[in-house]
């Protein structure tokens, strides 16, 4: 990441390169970069160089072409360099564009970054670090961490003949934490043997004789593991690297107070002046050994490493508890292999003939022994009183449990089942099956596996099948349950949930002007030609109808093409026809017949132009939910019987607008001409109650007018007699068909109450089962009677709204269980 990478290969000759033994001087080379170290032949002092930017506009491109050029090979200005090593690894966290701005936390860092760091131009450091005439030099390593970054420095102290001291620094190494989170006696541990390894280094570089090292960390931990034998695989690696380096009775400890390299770990800001303790290491290097701090050894707690150990044969009952490292397995094979590899590990730790130890892929006789430890291992956690009485040669009470089965244990300790049907020519296994209980993990794995090998077969087959081995305990409840669970079965299995009946809302029931509240739909396409004769042109003309939501009057309409403007077209031709509606239902969903495709596609793509055009007209246009055609079963029926008499005349015959237009007004005169309700059994009664008794003779402004049921026809002018001829037809509607509409035709029952996060199949008729989309139930819309017909599903895709008999509720794990 830094220009110390390309000189880390050769810092040792860079170093020998730099100490003259003659002077004591260390000599760096001059570079160009934006923020380094140089000199010159005249001077005896390093100077520094800064060129970093400042900009405001502060983007990756920006902080990383500044980074790169640092140019700090013996990290003299780790310090103050590991601060934008920092914002480095920040940055890359955010996965930013080159040219991205930065967000304002690491802007702010930089800026403050750059901008201190033209205070290191005045910064000037002697390159002489060896006193004059030495006679003892030592090497000093200081090591710390934080939970960003670690770091160590290497000090000289160099003494002459007359016991003056001199110390001063040579090199240093930071690095940052990385980024997943770790302890800090971890990275205390990586500092220590970053500076193992660093000392390494300047050991093989430097030409004068050292006399000692000495090394130091402010971490009791590190103290402890170095001279611990019993670590865990992260510190024992590191440790045993740190040994070979280094001898554990070098390493003393230090205060955090007095440790240089707590500047390395922490980082200084570029215009801090006091860094004596850097330039020139702590005080008491100055002084005798005698004052140097002592290490108090404490009672720490250091983890332990810890090991498994097998003793005698390879049998169920001297093996460890392996139950519950098992139980974490959720396939049966991979289960077996897993054991099958621990006992050979452990036959082969026992074995002390070379040759006889097993490798290579795992033998058939491997997997079936495995398979033998499993099933023992089973037995003993589900039947351990059974084993324990037979193994010791008595017999079972007769009122225990196994008792019907007369159990016995075979030559291998598996527990079997004795049964009547010794004397048959069936298999060992058929005979006499391995006992189970199903409440075990092992028998539910080998439940499942079977199921998948029988391709998802029933319960009873799946029962059936493993009975030809086993003998599971409580094995009819477990093949259900393992049939239930299977996801690939219970998406083959989804049913959709059909609700109780909604309640009929006051549109249907109270008294108003026919058409007032309609429902609309399309039908189609039917072929009509331009012309009679031959050379015609066939073009698709359609069906739209509106029907009355109260008298079930229905009009008619064919509409040449499925535009918004036609419909728009067709629905002022009803109004001036039939009168303006007050609200108008449509249906939002698609059906999966190709016709009705069409018509819907349409619908979904121009309903908001539709409510805008409607809602100036002072008309309420409310669409049903999606995929929920029985919303509006008004007009789907309507759409039916529409379609049954136009099926039946038109055959193969195609017919030009006009003669089309002509059979749609004499099938809506038929359909207006049908009865409400059944007829009255009264002989004065002679004609039933029809949807045309409500539109003949009903003007499109009708004004209001008084109650005339109770006056003698004779006493009424004509006027006055078709209005109470109309108020008769209203009061039978009121008395006769309002009355029809209580009974529920389908839909009678209240189906499993859905709940908020449940989890369902949305179910989708073009694709098959495994490939509907699984989703959680996230909001609910309850009907005036409390019951919920439509919900919000959160998927993959987003939030869809669908009417519930589009969904199909998963079993949850207590029914499954139930």
């Amino acid at each position: 990441m830094f220009h110390l990478r390309k000189y880390r290969s050769n810092l040792p000759k860079l170093l020998a390169d730099s100490v003259d033994l003659e002077s004591g001087n260390l000599m760096i080379s001059n570079a160009t970069s934006t923020l380094g170290i140089g000199w010159t032949p005249s001077s005896d002092e390093f100077h520094f160089q800064h060129n970093v930017s400042a900009s405001e506009n502060v983007t990756k491109r920006t902080i990383l072409s500044s980074t790169f050029k640092i140019f700090d090979p013996l990290g003299l200005l780790s310090i103050f360099t590991i601060k934008p090593k920092i914002i480095l690894q920040e940055l890359w966290s955010h996965k930013m564009d080159w040219d991205e701005p930065v967000p304002p936390e690491i802007r702010n860092s930089w800026l403050k970054f750059s901008t201190k760091s033209s205070c290191l131009s005045s910064l000037k450091i002697p390159r002489c670090i060896l006193i004059d005439n030495a006679s003892f030099v030592q090497i000093h390593c200081f090591c710390d961490a934080s939970q960003r970054a670690f770091g160590s420095c290497i000090y000289l102290r160099s003494i002459s003949a007359s016991g003056v001291v001199q110390v001063n620094l040579v090199c240093a190494k930071s690095r940052v934490a990385p980024i997943k989170p770790t302890t800090i006696p971890r990275l205390e541990l990586c500092a220590a043997l970053l500076g193992a390894q660093l000392t390494a280094t300047v050991l093989a570089a430097l030409r004068c004789p050292i006399e000692r090292q000495v090394y130091w960390t402010d971490s009791k931990v590190v103290l402890g593991w170095l001279n611990s034998n019993k670590t865990k695989t992260f510190v024992a690696h590191r440790v045993a690297a740190i040994n070979e380096l280094s001898n554990p009775s070098d390493w003393r400890y230090v205060p955090t107070s007095v440790n240089p390299a707590d500047l390395v770990s922490r980082g200084v800001d570029p215009d801090q002046t006091d860094l004596s303790i850097w330039w020139n290491g702590p005080s008491f290097l100055l002084e005798s050994e005698d004052s140097w701090p002592a290490y108090t050894a404490d009672s720490i707690e250091l983890p332990e490493l810890k090991t498994h150990h097998t003793l005698g044969g390879e049998d169920a009952s001297s093996m460890p508890d392996l139950s519950e490292n098992l139980a974490k397995y959720s396939n049966l094979t991979t289960l077996i292999r897993v054991l099958a590899r621990v006992l050979r590990f452990v036959k082969n730790c026992r074995s002390n003939i070379k040759s006889n130890r097993l490798r290579g892929p795992l033998q058939v006789s491997e997997l079936e022994n495995a398979h033998s430890v499993a099933i023992k291992l089973a037995q003993k956690d589900s039947f351990p009183i059974e084993l324990e009485q037979l193994g010791k040669g008595k017999s079972l009470n007769s009122k225990a449990a196994l008792a019907s089965l007369n159990p016995f244990l075979d030559e291998n300790g598996i527990l079997r089942v004795g049964g009547r049907i010794e004397s048959s020519s069936y298999q060992y296994d058929k005979r006499h099956p391995i006992l189970l209980h199903a409440n075990h993990f092992l028998t539910k794995l080998i439940f499942k596996q079977e199921h998948l090998r029988l391709l998802h077969a029933g319960p009873q087959h799946l029962l059936a099948s493993i009975r030809e081995r086993y003998w599971p305990v409580g094995g009819k409840n477990l093949a259900r349950r393992a049939a239930r669970e299977c996801v690939t079965c219970r998406r083959f299995n989804a049913r959709t949930m059909d609700n109780i009946m909604g309640n009929l809302p006051a549109d249907r029931v109270e008294t108003d002007f026919p058409f007032s509240t309609i429902g609309t739909d399309f039908a189609g396409p039917f072929l009509i030609t331009d012309r009679k004769g031959r050379g015609c042109k066939i073009t698709k003309s359609y069906l739209c109808i509106f029907i009355c939501f109260r008298y079930k009057c229905v009009h008619l309409e064919l509409v040449s093409d499925l535009s918004m403007e036609a419909f728009l077209l067709t629905l002022k031709r009803f109004i001036a026809r039939r009168g303006k509606p007050k609200v108008i239902y449509c249906d939002n969903g698609r059906n999966f017949v190709a016709a009705a495709k069409e018509i819907n596609s349409f619908l979904e793509s121009n309903s908001d132009s539709i409510k805008d055009s409607a809602s100036r007209e002072g008309i309420e246009f409310r669409f049903s939910p999606a995929y929920a055609p029985h919303f509006g079963g008004l007009w789907e029926a309507g759409v039916k019987s529409a379609k049954f008499h136009l099926y039946r005349v038109l055959k193969n015959i195609h017919l030009t607008l006009e003669e089309l237009s002509s059979l749609f007004a004499q099938i809506e005169a038929i359909l207006n001409s049908r009865p409400l309700c059944p007829l009255s059994p009264s002989p004065q009664d002679l004609s039933p109650l029809t949807p045309g008794h409500f539109i003949i003779g009903r003007p499109l402004t009708s004004l209001p007018s008084p109650y005339l049921l109770d006056y003698s026809t004779n006493r009424l002018d004509r006027f006055q007699r078709l209005e109470q001829a109309r108020q008769h037809f209203w009061k039978r509607w009121s008395t006769e068909y309002v009355t029809e509409l209580q009974q529920r035709t389908k839909w009678k029952v209240r189906c499993r109450e859905l709940k908020v996060d449940d989890l369902v199949l949305i179910k989708d008729d073009g694709t098959p089962p495994l490939c509907w989309r699984l989703g959680r139930v996230s909001k609910l819309f309850p009907g005036t009677d409390g019951v919920p017909r439509v919900a919000d599903v959160s998927t993959s895709q987003g939030t869809v709204r669908r009417a519930i008999n589009r969904l199909c509720l998963l079993p949850s794990p207590d029914d499954c269980t139930a």
